[in-house]
């Protein structure tokens, strides 16, 4: 394919998909509109769909004939508010068929989900199974966990009454407690940056970009999804992704979802793909997108040959050290 062409296709494409209850969600597509395959990016908390750029821009180089659909969750980038009621998992689960259900009513569907989004995909994946292995054909789960949140690393936190308190704080004053957050935005920057990259040195670019798409979350958004993370359990969901290719993912240096949630998920699917991004922390698509894009590239050739998915799963199961 030729470069004009590459570049026709990657285009981006903008659109709007209403919810059941009324929430305007804002989605991105890029690719052929006729692909054979769809490639389903589901972003993190407090973040948006530009945390998937670089990775996008390296999936679509490397996979040109697959359509990449990314989407803002309620509450999240360019996507509406909603009850903070709604901000829940489950919820997250129902928003992601009703995408589907408008972007990709027909034909094999890959889902990529990195923190939240790969919750949400294994949410997704609970509430459908009857789908896995007929529209959904390959699952990524990356820098995330199937449950535990709080039993490891930055997510012990949780349990701190702190956060208790800070989510009361936001539900009687959420408009005092945003000001309160936009003039703080400086003193979290150095939480914010030990939380997604630990102590390793990341591009001014990556750390401006990062810290933006955190700046502009509203604080009832940032707040209202704690209460999801804390009793977040999708243990169950792993076995059906046996079904299909599953990609697992994670950095080495995580210190929000720790490689053992990643280790974890792995060993609960079978013939999955488990690569470890040696040094990468929780923003693995940020710190690392070629060697990102590389694994779902090759999560996509899997899932593009399900007739002889089962010999495909055995010959792809392995561990990857990537340095």
């Amino acid at each position: 394919m030729s470069n004009s062409s590459t570049l026709a296709h990657s285009a981006e494409r903008r659109a709007t998909v209403s919810t059941k209850d009324g929430v305007a969600l804002a989605v991105r597509e890029y690719g052929p509109r006729n692909a054979d395959l769809t490639v389903v990016l589901l972003h993190g908390h407090c973040l948006r769909t530009a945390s998937w750029t670089y990775v996008r821009d390296a999936l679509l180089r490397r996979y040109v004939g697959a359509r990449v659909v990314c989407y803002d969750h309620r509450g999240h980038g360019d996507s509406a508010a909603a009850s903070r009621q709604t901000y829940s998992l489950e919820q997250l689960g129902y928003d992601l068929r009703d995408i589907l259900d408008a972007v990709a009513p027909a034909g094999p569907v890959v889902l990529v989900g990195h923190s939240m989004g790969g919750m949400t995909v294994l949410t997704y994946a609970s509430q459908h199974p009857h789908e896995i292995g007929t529209r959904i054909v390959g699952v990524a789960l990356i820098a995330t966990a199937a449950s535990g949140l709080a039993d490891a690393g930055f997510g012990r936190l949780l349990r701190n009454p702190a956060v208790s308190a800070f989510q009361a704080a936001v539900r009687c004053a959420p408009g005092l407690m945003q000001h309160a957050k936009l003039m703080a935005c400086k003193v979290f920057a150095p939480i914010i940056h030990t939380a997604e990259f630990g102590d390793r040195k990341v591009s001014r670019r990556v750390l401006t970009l990062a810290s933006a798409m955190h700046n502009a979350t509203p604080i009832v958004t940032m707040a209202s999804f704690l209460s999801a993370f804390m009793t977040y359990d999708q243990t169950d969901a792993l076995a059906v992704l046996s079904n299909i290719p599953t990609l697992v993912l994670c950095g080495t240096a995580d210190l929000m979802t720790p490689p053992s949630h990643s280790v974890a998920m792995a060993a609960a699917v079978a013939y999955s793909d488990f690569v470890l991004v040696d040094g990468a922390g929780h923003s693995v698509i940020l710190e690392q997108p070629t060697r990102v894009a590389e694994a779902i590239a090759r999560l996509l050739t899997r899932a593009s040959g399900l007739d002889n998915v089962e010999a495909a799963n055995v010959e792809a199961a392995h561990l990857t050290l990537v340095a």
